[in-house]
């Protein structure tokens, strides 16, 4: 009897511990996703490559990274005017339909200041309950928008509500892109209290984090000085997502998490 309780007690550790992880992840029905740490790919990266990277090794520094989904918006020149004054590097996820449309002129922006500028679809459907040339049209036409403004194609994409699974992996592939998810949410879309989010991301932060944002709301924006703030007090660097990877590169139809 002892035994039988003890397997249970187990087992139902077991299935609390994958739970609790399918909850983190909020990926579609859960499905398991392979996935690929930035200090894996730091690692994997080819023999003899560079001890530093740039101003900054995150196999050395204590690296973060900074993301923005759905913009650019009304919001998006203050958050610039807020990064430039901390002279901090962000990753934007933009959406095409309303924002990268809307906005040309704070996609440029983005670019000429040192940001990485990838994309979040073109209008934000949930690419796997759509059709596969559905699925290509939303990862194209944002990368096609963002060539034209900037010169440079994204080499980065960021699935809607972090929903992916084989289908959209072959397909980013063939478009010449890697899937970023996350690791630190704020749930900013669920509230305009600047200090909540600012306490949700400081509280989920660690080392290799990929914090996800939304400067679309108006709570958001807001809170971006304090967590900076706070977590260089932390001992933090920020960089981009590329940045944080390196030396090893982002490889199309892969998908990275911390």
């Amino acid at each position: 009897m002892k035994m039988r309780t003890g397997h249970r007690r187990l087992r139902l550790s077991a299935l609390a511990s994958a739970a609790a992880a399918c909850l983190a992840l909020t990926l579609s029905g859960c499905a398991e996703v392979d996935t690929t740490a930035p200090s894996t790919a730091r690692a994997d990266a080819a023999h003899g490559a560079p001890a530093h990277f740039g101003s900054v090794d995150c196999r050395e520094a204590k690296c973060i990274a900074l993301t923005f989904d759905a913009g650019p918006s009304e919001n998006s020149g203050r958050l610039l005017d807020i990064l430039k004054e901390k002279k901090v590097p962000a990753t934007f996820f933009l959406l095409g339909a309303r924002h990268i449309e809307k906005y040309p002129e704070l996609v440029k922006r983005m670019a000429a200041e040192g940001h990485e500028v990838a994309s979040h679809t073109w209008d934000h459907k949930i690419l796997t309950r759509i059709s596969d040339a559905r699925i290509r049209e939303e990862l194209k036409r944002p990368d096609d928008a963002i060539e034209r403004l900037t010169g440079h194609r994204p080499t980065l994409m960021r699935p809607p509500q972090g929903r992916t699974d084989a289908d959209v992996h072959k397909i980013a592939k063939e478009e010449g892109l890697a899937e970023v998810l996350w690791s630190v949410t704020a749930k900013d879309y669920t509230t305009n209290d600047s200090a909540l989010i600012t306490k949700r991301v400081l509280a989920q932060a660690s080392r290799d984090g990929i914090i996800l944002l939304h400067d679309i709301y108006k709570g958001t924006v807001p809170a971006v000085p304090g967590i900076i703030d706070a977590l260089k007090a932390r001992g933090y660097v920020f960089v981009t997502v590329p940045q944080l990877l390196a030396p090893g590169k982002a490889e199309p139809g892969k998908v990275y998490r911390p």
